[in-house]
């Protein structure tokens, strides 16, 4: 990992986790599904070879031969290739700057690329999670938050619920063995809820490593 991130006591994780707290899982996205997933990259490749396609045809039909319609597709073929890099190396960046944690309190998620920023989501402050599973092994695990608990559908993305605007949902994104983390996470947040107090209220925390210090204590979670 970056030495960005040396000042983590656990990797993901910017303080040490306090008394009776336990690590449950660590992850990240798969690079490869995020790529298709998140960034649409094979859309953004289809729409090239139709973009290719088309300007080759047009050339044609403007009288060019066969061969000087194929350069002139060819021609653009660098700016396409260009693109679908792009969107593949900030795939490849996010899942290697990501780790999602889930302690028996709460979910971490440390994300982004150029300013790093730590959601703490204690079990209190999630109502639901759900799973949506794909053919790949992968899956996607959303976060729905309680009440007026709520983080900005931008600073999130790519790792929240597509569409969710208005209430957005953390989620984490394009993880292997999805099945297997969101019985997990089910599992905790269910012995949370049954040991929780009513009258507690959380705070959601969101620290962004740019201007953090390594003096004050991580969010405690409640629950």
């Amino acid at each position: 990992m970056s030495d960005d991130f040396d000042f983590e006591p656990i990797p993901g994780l910017p303080e040490s986790l306090p008394r009776g707290e336990w690590l449950l899982w660590q992850g990240a996205p798969d690079w490869r599904s995020l790529a298709r997933r998140a960034l649409h990259v094979p859309l953004v490749v289809l729409y090239c070879g139709l973009l290719l396609g088309w300007v080759g045809y047009a050339a044609y039909t403007n009288g060019a031969s066969v061969g000087a319609a194929f350069g002139a597709a060819i021609e653009v073929a660098p700016l396409a290739l260009v693109a679908i890099g792009l969107l593949t190396l900030m795939a490849w960046l996010q899942a290697r700057t990501t780790v999602y944690s889930i302690t028996n309190r709460r979910v971490v998620m440390r994300c982004g690329v150029a300013l790093p920023v730590t959601f703490n989501l204690p079990f209190s402050a999630i109502e639901t999670a759900a799973l949506r599973s794909y053919r790949d092994g992968t899956g996607d695990i959303p976060l729905a938050l309680r009440g007026d608990n709520r983080i900005a559908y931008f600073q999130l993305w790519p790792h929240a619920r597509p569409w969710r605007l208005k209430q957005p949902q953390p989620m984490l994104r394009c993880v292997r063995d999805a099945p297997r983390i969101a019985d997990l996470l089910g599992g905790a947040l269910a012995a949370a809820a049954a040991a929780a107090e009513p009258s507690r209220s959380t705070v959601i925390d969101v620290t962004s490593h740019a201007a953090q210090t390594n003096s004050g204590p991580m969010a405690s979670a409640a629950g």
